[in-house]
């Protein structure tokens, strides 16, 4: 008998055995707090079936003419290990772009049946389904991804009017890998179509912070021929100084863009980078670390920029501008909003 039974025959049994000691039922009621009527319906029950006729009797039956077939159910639970960081709806999303039809409701009520209802259990199952295939983490591999991260929460909302108009960007941590050293990620992300670039770097200086700009994200928008024309960053020193001594102030002077920064002691108004890396956090270095010890930059790299493609060209977006869009089909529907706002 399992211990939720053992409790109710317990409080039960108590509640007879007090009106017996008492030789009052009405007072051995009020003292457990049920009614005379709850009383008599477990004397009853004792009396006809013993201590097991103390138990509660459900008559409720699963109706399995409501259950998803099996192998729907199997493409479901797969679906969970392959993409731990998804939610239920999030999954009905993608699922239906794979002819499988399943309400969000449908996928919660599937993963409650395998254990995998939230985000800490789908990654478990991940990690048991990676160990049994020989793949082996490190402990502290596992203590710095199980290491838990603020959430900052963006107050108020960005003004931006079309692509390239304000670009937020930041630093990350990731974490330290062994033979590599602390590793950082500098990202950018379009306020407006929400497209990011990101790239990683064992150091936090203005050098890697210009670098991203340089590398990736002024020549992805010459690509697309919009301008970056202003930078939201918080007041880091990798993105702070003297102009004339400063390598990211330098930058940004010579290439023509508005740095702003945010408010003091507010960092959460830089609110689309801190959730950005939430998302990455979650989607990508979770699952990501979880699957492949990396070695060098470079392997994290080639599989970042694996990641960022599928999250700027397949990846829909729910917010105010992409409204189930990808970032990029947002970026280029949006140039026209810039081709009417360019007075050139």
């Amino acid at each position: 008998m399992n211990q939720y039974n053992q409790r109710i025959i317990n409080n039960k049994l108590g509640l007879l055995n007090l009106a017996e000691e008492l030789g009052n039922i009405s007072k051995a009621c009020q003292v457990m707090g049920v009614s005379r009527d709850t009383f008599y319906r477990y004397k009853e029950a004792h009396e006809s079936g013993g201590v097991e006729g103390l138990l509660d009797k459900n008559r409720r039956k699963p109706n399995t003419k409501n259950r998803v077939d099996p192998t729907i159910e199997s493409v479901v639970v797969k679906y969970a290990t392959d993409f731990p960081a998804h939610g239920q709806h999030r999954a009905s999303n993608e699922l239906r772009k794979l002819g499988v039809f399943v309400s969000g409701g449908g996928i919660r009520s599937i993963w409650l049946r395998h254990d995998l209802e939230t985000f800490k259990k789908r990654l478990s199952a991940l990690e048991k389904l990676v160990a049994e295939e020989g793949l082996i983490l490190t402990e502290d591999q596992l203590t710095a991804l199980e290491r838990k991260q603020e959430e900052k929460q963006a107050q108020g909302e960005i003004e931006t009017e079309h692509p390239g108009y304000l670009g937020s960007q930041d630093t990350f941590y990731v974490g330290t890998f062994k033979g590599v050293g602390r590793v950082y990620q500098q990202t950018f992300v379009d306020t407006y179509s929400k497209v990011a670039h990101g790239k990683v770097y064992t150091t936090k200086t203005p050098i890697t912070a210009a670098d991203l700009l340089n590398d990736r994200v002024l020549p992805f928008y010459e690509e697309h021929d919009l301008p970056v024309l202003r930078i939201l960053t918080d007041r880091g020193t990798e993105y702070c100084g003297k102009v004339e001594k400063h390598d990211y102030q330098l930058f940004l002077a010579i290439n023509g863009i508005e740095h702003t920064k945010t408010k003091v002691r507010h960092p959460q108004t830089n609110g689309i980078c801190e959730r950005f890396h939430k998302t990455v956090l979650d989607e990508f270095y979770k699952i990501a670390l979880r699957k492949k010890i990396y070695h060098s930059l470079d392997e994290l790299q080639v599989d970042l920029d694996d990641w960022l493609n599928q999250y700027n060209f397949e990846r829909t977006h729910q917010g105010k501008m992409c409204c189930g869009r990808t970032p990029i089909q947002t970026l280029v529907e949006g140039k026209q909003i810039w081709k009417e706002k360019c007075l050139n």
